[in-house]
């Protein structure tokens, strides 16, 4: 039985990475989901959160992703996601600012409301990174 599959993850401007892992961590829309080899097919719709990738050395590398579509397929994980940046490229004093802002924003309407709450939940999971 495969102990790895490949994971490519790519955003609208750049294939950020192409190589085998042993698990992935994913934030889906609605929660985290684990990901091993021979995982049956799947989509997931993605959320904003922490992705975590855990390489055949034991390392992991870790990214704040917002948004997108994964599919596990064939053993190859792939992550197609609106925004992503490595864990490391997070500020957290930026990050705090997002969330004050996001959290002082009145809405007034649906529409308003809706992205005030996408608006919250990228800027409590970039805190949630930079915090670690």
């Amino acid at each position: 039985m495969a102990k790895t599959f490949q994971c490519t993850l790519i955003t609208p401007q750049e294939q950020l990475l192409d190589q085998e892992v042993t698990y992935a961590s994913i934030p889906a829309w609605d929660g985290l989901v684990g990901i091993e080899p021979q995982r049956a097919a799947m989509v997931i719709k993605l959320g904003n959160g922490p992705l975590r990738l855990d390489m055949e050395d034991g390392s992991s590398q870790s990214y704040f992703v917002g948004g997108g579509f994964a599919q596990m397929k064939d053993n190859r994980l792939s992550l197609l996601t609106e925004e992503t940046i490595a864990a490391g490229d997070v500020n957290l004093e930026e990050a705090q600012a997002s969330l004050a802002q996001a959290q002082a924003r009145e809405a007034v309407d649906e529409q308003e409301v809706a992205s005030r709450d996408r608006e919250l939940s990228r800027a409590r999971a970039m805190v949630q990174i930079a915090s670690k």
